[in-house]
């Protein structure tokens, strides 16, 4: 119990929690990341070589989303996250974008291999961690249902 009051004893003041979406591999001082970490004078190119370096194994094209923690000294920590299940989804029926009428018109139909295959992507998420993979099926499946993709045992 000590060692953990200890640990928020010597915790840093967090100054702000920025969230960003940045195409994998791409961070470069530019907009939309150079004023976000500008504004709280924190180290643009140490965020970029950073965040490329942990994202090059995605695709160069791929929306990252970013949870950057800005502490009071300057100094700041981040977590990257895999896209979005909707972008996944997407990017698995082979549309741009989803159904103007879900429930109503179809945009195009998935298997459950698809949606096991994502599910397993997203597990290694650090929030989705302590989900079971049927868990997160679900959840993807409810996303595919919104957005007007149909989930079928087998094409």
């Amino acid at each position: 119990m000590m060692a953990t009051l200890k640990d928020a004893a010597a915790r840093k003041p967090v100054l702000a929690t920025i969230r960003l979406i940045v195409s994998a591999g791409a961070a470069r001082p530019a907009p939309p990341v150079g004023p976000a970490l500008g504004f709280y004078r924190l180290n643009l190119m140490a965020f970029c070589k950073d965040f490329n370096a942990r994202t090059q194994k995605y695709k160069a094209d791929t929306p990252m989303q970013v949870t950057l923690t800005a502490y009071k000294d300057s100094t700041f920590e981040f977590v990257v996250k895999s896209p979005s299940v909707s972008w996944f989804l997407k990017k698995a029926a082979g549309i741009e974008t989803a159904s103007s009428r879900p429930g109503h018109s179809n945009v195009s139909s998935l298997t459950l291999h698809h949606v096991y295959e994502i599910a397993k992507l997203k597990q290694a998420d650090p929030f989705c961690k302590h989900m079971s993979l049927e868990a997160l099926c679900k959840s993807i499946i409810g996303t595919a249902n919104s957005m007007g993709i149909e989930i079928v045992k087998d094409l």
